[in-house]
């Protein structure tokens, strides 16, 4: 049923050919045979910009590929001259980029990523999951355009179908056929193959619900912004922010069971004292964690 799928996605997505489509099982089967098909285990190397998706640095480390990292700015944008001149130096075989980026929310300007994809040899993979909760364009539609360009996508986000891994990766067909070729030959069942399909004629649902979370998300950004222990809240592309609080926020414990996630991200670089919480589509969800967030408050502020 794959073929079925490739050809249904590349008429919901606006790609001239099925052939420029791959199926994984979620993103991260694409980025681990991505990182297979094109490093040298000891050999080669790849870059990351952190703060970024965690497992960009775990299928390096699994399949024994060099790391250069080149950190994004504190303002959480990229650092374009730095990726460029490492690039040129370094040579990795790709260039990995989240955007909107995970776990800043933040999209990365159209010319920036350009500017890398025109002046690097590099294989860049634009990872676009939560790009539709953004307003900008997708790449998806410029592979054309730069035969070093894969742009990954996935149901687990927007479609609220992480549980039946589905990744996608868009590309020129000769990438696309070097990954079809690593991939286990029965890497997406029927099952789920049948249950996208099934989404894909209800697309209503799921731009119903995308513009439900943004509009929530709206609401719930302003309402954070009351509170004093809040310093800032980060503006955002995706269905989760980053809100950075003034004082530390360890003792902040929000009910995952009432339909809150929050991960304290205070490690991760330029992100000192900052939570992410994922949006809710439900109104029910931003109040709790309002109210939670309002309870803690007036503790600490006593």
């Amino acid at each position: 049923m794959q073929k079925q799928v490739r050809r249904k996605i590349a008429e919901y997505k606006n790609i001239d050919t099925p052939e420029k489509i791959f199926l994984g099982n979620g993103s991260d089967e694409a980025i681990d045979i991505l990182v297979r098909a094109f490093c040298e285990p000891r050999t080669d190397s790849l870059m990351i910009m952190p703060p970024s998706y965690g497992m960009y640095r775990v299928c390096a480390e699994i399949n024994d590929v060099n790391i250069h990292y080149v950190p994004l700015k504190k303002d959480f944008s990229l650092d374009v001259t730095q990726v460029i001149r490492k690039a040129r130096e370094e040579k990795p075989k790709l260039i990995f980029i989240c955007s909107p980026n995970n776990p800043s929310g933040k999209s990365f300007q159209a010319e920036n990523i350009e500017a890398i994809l025109r002046n690097t040899q590099s294989l860049v993979l634009l990872d676009e999951a939560y790009i539709d909760f953004s307003n900008k364009a997708s790449w998806s539609q410029r592979i054309n355009e730069f035969p070093n360009l894969v742009v990954l996508q996935t149901f687990s986000k927007a479609w609220g179908m992480a549980g039946v891994r589905m990744g996608m990766a868009f590309a020129g067909r000769r990438i696309i056929e070097i990954m079809n070729k690593i991939k286990y030959p029965y890497n997406v069942s029927d099952l789920t193959a049948a249950v996208i399909l099934k989404a894909l004629r209800n697309e209503k649902r799921k731009i119903s619900m995308v513009l439900q979370i943004k509009k929530e998300r709206e609401k719930l950004i302003s309402a954070l912004k009351e509170f004093r222990l809040v310093k800032e809240v980060l503006a955002t592309d995706a269905n989760f922010f980053l809100a950075r609080f003034r004082r530390s926020q360890s003792g902040i414990q929000l009910p995952e069971s009432r339909g809150i996630i929050v991960r304290d991200r205070s490690e991760q670089l330029h992100c000192e004292g900052c939570l992410r919480t994922y949006r809710g589509e439900r109104r029910r969800e931003n109040t709790i964690l309002v109210k939670e967030l309002s309870e803690y408050s007036e503790k600490v502020n006593k």
